[in-house]
């Protein structure tokens, strides 16, 4: 049984009020839904938040899902709206005032001697550099792992258009690797 066959079975069976069936399938998808949505809204401050109420929303209509879909792409698509609607939310209320150094004092503030945490801030540079609808297809089949069926599905258009999305972004990333190793060759070779 594949991994989104077990998720699949255990949401399905959470559904029928099993406890243990919930723990699992929270745990088997919170890191994937975490990474989509701090992607997709670009703040990792509020994507514990957003991840939150995506599954808080889909806990509550779990009753609803009859496992037609992977019920990673039922997720995903609920994180989607969580995001969205943070969005519509913010854009309602109104902004105090709007300080840049706030950004700074929070990036200073991030644990920078972690393993891997330089190259998790140049991949995050990397992809903020590709256009959003790249970017969002990139993430969902390359770091989340999805089908490309299933990435479609949730940005709502063709899986040719995903394929081609998701290898204009590779090749945007490796043009930008390019020109970011350029000056070290440069500087190692003089």
């Amino acid at each position: 049984m594949s991994a989104d066959e077990s998720i699949t079975s255990w949401a399905l069976a959470a559904r029928g009020g099993d406890a243990d069936a919930v723990e699992r399938f929270v745990s088997a998808l919170h890191r994937d839904v975490l990474r989509y949505v701090a992607h997709l809204c670009g703040d990792p401050q509020s994507a514990d938040d957003l991840a939150q109420d995506t599954f808080l929303r889909a806990l509550s209509s779990l009753h609803r899902f009859e496992g037609r879909s992977s019920a990673r792409a039922w997720l995903l698509s609920i994180a989607r709206r969580a995001v969205i609607d943070s969005y519509r939310y913010a854009a309602a209320r109104p902004r105090l005032h709007d300080v840049p150094d706030w950004q700074l004092t929070v990036e200073l503030a991030q644990p920078c001697d972690l393993p891997g945490f330089d190259e998790g801030v140049a991949l995050l540079e990397l992809l903020a550099a590709l256009p959003e609808e790249r970017r969002e297809a990139f993430v969902l089949t390359q770091m989340l792992g999805l089908p490309y069926a299933e990435a479609a599905k949730l940005s709502d258009c063709p899986v040719g258009t995903v394929r081609s999305r998701v290898a204009r972004a590779r090749a945007t990333l490796m043009d930008l690797l390019a020109e970011a190793e350029a000056p070290v060759a440069r500087a190692v070779a003089a």
